[in-house]
């Protein structure tokens, strides 16, 4: 989308981003899920497989989500160091939360954490969360990524030693083994080292957003034991516990080594426009 970047351009984009978010699956997880069927030696993960496929084409012919836990939305805003924003970003974002909410529409899940009293609306003191960042040029590139709690809360953090440094593959792989059919596999495993506390999260959660296939040497042997697990699509067994291992790395203080997991569900959820352009 190019032109003049309005506060009311945002909002209508942002909106339809997390329609499309929320109801179509990217072309790189559904190949993947396409692939994981065809190589699945047990009959009863292939049908599990078959039915995920059938499931997103369901939701995407009928413009519904893809889940019944529409999640919680992750933003990831890119700025361009040449772009005037003359209006209130956030608020724009925050503004087509809520009418996404109701439109898409999504299921109210954003609650206080001690009352858990709802928004009903997805928004409320630190959601949704909105991650900034600036780049080159005059563009607003805006990701959203929904994030289900299912997935989200089999994923850890782990400040390690940094003579722990082999340990990490072993932490990965039981991570996984631990979560078992809970974070409905197959999965993607994010994966964030180093930085601190909680950059190693945001490492971890952001390099869900990588194609399923951009994986080297060491992200494909992790995989390879991961599937070796035999947890499966769903929990029941099978040859995919696993689509993907995607490693991101940051430096960190000499006395530490974080390490953050955060696993998402066969439903990678995410999408993106880009607003402006030259003039």
């Amino acid at each position: 989308m190019t032109g003049k970047i309005t506060y009311d351009a945002v909002v209508k984009a942002t909106v339809n981003t997390i329609k499309e978010a929320e109801t179509l699956l990217p072309d790189d997880v559904i190949k993947a899920l396409e692939t994981a069927k065809e190589n699945e030696s047990s009959d009863v993960a292939r049908s599990q497989i078959e039915a995920i496929l059938k499931n997103i084409e369901i939701a995407g012919n009928n413009s519904i989500p893809l889940c019944q836990d529409t999640g919680i939305l992750i933003f990831y805003v890119e700025i361009g160091r040449d772009l005037h924003i003359d209006f209130d970003l956030k608020g724009a974002i925050l503004e087509a939360t809520r009418i996404a909410t109701q439109q898409v529409p999504l299921r109210p899940n954003a609650v206080d954490p001690l009352s858990r009293s709802n928004s009903n609306d997805n928004t409320g003191e630190g959601l949704p969360d909105i991650k900034y960042d600036f780049v080159e040029g005059k563009q607003l590139k805006i990701t959203v990524a929904p994030k289900g709690a299912g997935s989200e809360n089999m994923s850890v953090l782990k400040m390690m030693n940094p003579t722990e440094l082999k340990s990490i593959d072993d932490f990965i792989v039981e991570t996984v083994l631990n979560a078992g059919g809970r974070p409905c596999p197959p999965v993607i495993v994010g994966v964030g080292i180093g930085g601190s506390f909680d950059k190693a999260a945001r490492l971890a959660k952001s390099s869900l957003l990588r194609t399923v296939n951009d994986m080297n040497d060491e992200e494909k042997t992790i995989l390879a034991r991961i599937n070796s697990l035999g947890i499966g699509p769903m929990g029941l067994g099978g040859d995919t516990t696993a689509l993907a291992v995607h490693l991101n790395t940051s430096h960190c203080h000499t006395a530490s080594l974080p390490v953050a997991i955060n696993i998402q569900c066969w439903a990678n959820r995410h999408a993106s426009v880009i607003l402006g352009g030259k003039e």
